[in-house]
């Protein structure tokens, strides 16, 4: 039925199947899954350094996990990055192999924000998560000897629809200057109604099934016409004045055709976009497949487009 590309498609079957129905369950499964990988071991000229800052009022504080270049003595750009896993699973220690591609690549200082999960944290949690990671971190340029003048944000999956939501919040509400958005598979859209969205009802590790839990789980009693575009950014009726934008989508993913769409209004209300539909794959093939030559490409270009965010933005500083 599908025409996966043909390097993919003889370990499509060998993929494990992501089941969100349970929870609980599906956390288990990631993490014994990871506990049977060989551990990342960051490359010699990185640090990772962990920070863990107040998020305001009642709530937990949240976990930065920070990935940089060692001893430099120049600020840095800042890339604030957000994971993926349908809103209910995964977590920023997952994603150290990105951040450090995205540090020794592209130049940045990269951190990954643990934010809040659903069901147990349903919207807003996620979304006040980064809007506090976000203003904790430009208050903090000289700590972490980076540019604040200088800072993306961006995602992947859910990860993405929680960092396009954080652009829009910092729009409307104010608050530190977003330079650019990478938004890699993201989601956007809780209607459900695309049309990729309603044919691949099969396809490996996200699906309308998964899809349809992970909006139950995330927006709880707030499911419905009435949804916050913070909590779906699709929802937004003016995208304009947003920061520019990158987009990926997968030929095979039931979220292709909301990032399709969201790019092509992104354009159409002045926001320069860049798209990238990538033939022959699936939802999170790239990190699942990662030796086939689409995948490399696919990290390739989402790299690249992290080097090239502040290429209108001014130069480094160094540190005093």
């Amino acid at each position: 039925m599908y025409s996966y590309d043909r390097e993919l498609a003889p370990m499509v079957d060998l993929i494990p199947i992501l089941d969100i129905s349970d929870i609980s369950e599906a956390r288990s499964g990631m993490a014994q899954m990871r506990g049977q990988m060989p551990p990342f071991e960051l490359p010699p000229a990185l640090e990772e350094v962990i920070e863990v800052i107040p998020a305001g009022d009642s709530r937990p504080n949240i976990a930065l996990h920070i990935v940089r270049q060692k001893n430099s003595d120049t600020r840095t750009p800042v890339l604030l990055w957000f994971h993926g896993g349908g809103f209910v699973i995964g977590d920023a220690a997952g994603d150290l192999a990105q951040s450090s591609r995205f540090t020794e690549t592209a130049g940045v200082t990269t951190i990954s924000v643990d934010y809040r999960l659903a069901p147990e944290h349903p919207y807003p949690a996620a979304v006040d998560d980064a809007y506090a990671a976000l203003c904790w971190v430009a208050s903090n340029a000289d700590l972490l000897r980076v540019d604040a003048s200088r800072i993306a944000v961006g995602g992947q999956s859910a990860g993405a629809c929680i960092a396009a939501a954080l652009t829009q919040k910092v729009r409307d509400c104010g608050g530190p200057i977003i330079a650019y958005q990478i938004l890699d598979i993201p989601v956007v859209d809780d209607s459900l109604t695309t049309k990729s969205m309603q044919e691949f009802t099969d396809t490996p590790l996200w699906n309308l099934r998964n899809a349809e839990l992970s909006w139950k789980a995330y927006l709880g009693d707030a499911h419905g016409s009435e949804t916050s575009p913070y909590a779906a950014p699709a929802r937004a009726e003016d995208l304009s004045g947003l920061p520019p934008a990158y987009i990926s989508a997968c030929e095979f993913d039931p979220l292709r055709d909301e990032g399709i769409s969201y790019a092509h209004r992104l354009i159409q209300s002045g926001v320069p976009t860049e798209l990238h539909v990538y033939p022959g794959t699936f939802h999170g093939s790239a990190g699942a497949i990662a030796d086939a030559a689409i995948s490399r490409r696919m990290t390739t270009d989402l790299t690249a487009a992290v080097g090239r965010a502040f290429d209108s933005v001014k130069s480094p500083t160094t540190l005093n």
